[in-house]
């Protein structure tokens, strides 16, 4: 794992999230989708920029050059979706920051991740233990999301090289301000999966069984969705590239 991955993870998420202002269910959800969105913002300047210059790597790169996980491109689907994408990737967050507490990024984004795990976990639990169509969209939203778990814990020397040689990327995988984290994420799978059953169970859902897993992203192969969410964001930057205030 490593700071271009887990930067990109950010922005790619923090996109999406940002994607529900003005069109969240309640006008309290949408400042705080906005919150949350702005939290994951500012954690992946920090950690794109350890690697090189942000705005190029946020605004200059193609879909292929990315290193996000699959999850976090999905597209946000009703609010059942949101919440449940965001239980699984913050869960996964939480554990690979608690496991740096002496980096700097790691340390103030945890504080910040916990509060984004806490706010997940809260609607999973309303809404599996709401009305009967709430708990049947929670149930539809783990069904599709559920397949793209299996890239977080998914961790290779291919993977590693890949993320390290992505154009504008620098020495990814160094130690310190180069971008290496230094930790194997499938040992997080296990506190992980305790957290989410929990959650899971406490709101009357299932994790799901028997379904096959999505990998690619960690690698630059991703979905059709990057391409349209990178469309949008990158418009105006590369329309004027150069541009100052």
């Amino acid at each position: 794992m490593n700071s271009l991955e887990i930067g990109d993870d950010c922005l790619v998420l923090s996109q999406r999230l940002a994607e529900w202002v003005t069109r969240a269910p309640t006008l309290e959800e949408d400042v705080a989708l906005a919150n949350l969105s702005l939290d994951l913002l500012g954690q992946a300047r920090s950690l794109l920029s350890r690697i090189g210059d942000e705005d190029e790597l946020a605004y200059l790169r193609g879909p292929g050059e990315f290193r996000n996980c699959l999850l976090v491109e999905q597209p946000n689907g009703d609010f059942a979706h949101t919440v449940v994408r965001h239980l699984l990737y913050a869960s996964f967050l939480f554990e690979v920051y608690g496991t740096h507490p002496e980096d700097g990024v790691a340390a103030k984004g945890v504080k910040e991740i916990a509060y984004h795990r806490d706010y997940a976990a809260l609607w999973t639990r309303r809404l599996g233990l709401g009305t009967d169509e709430s708990h049947r969209r929670m149930t539809a939203a783990l069904d599709a999301l559920w397949p793209f778990t299996g890239e977080l814990f998914a961790q290779d020397a291919q993977d590693t090289q890949d993320a390290g040689s992505a154009e504008g990327a620098g020495d990814a995988g160094d130690a310190g301000e180069g971008g290496g984290w230094g930790v194997g994420v499938s040992v997080l799978r296990e506190p992980w999966a305790e957290y989410v059953g929990a959650v899971l169970n406490e709101a009357g859902l299932a994790v799901p069984e028997g379904t096959g897993q999505r990998y690619g992203g960690r690698r630059g192969v991703h979905s059709e969705h990057l391409s349209a969410l990178l469309a949008e964001m990158q418009a105006l930057h590369r329309e004027h590239q150069g541009a100052t205030w």
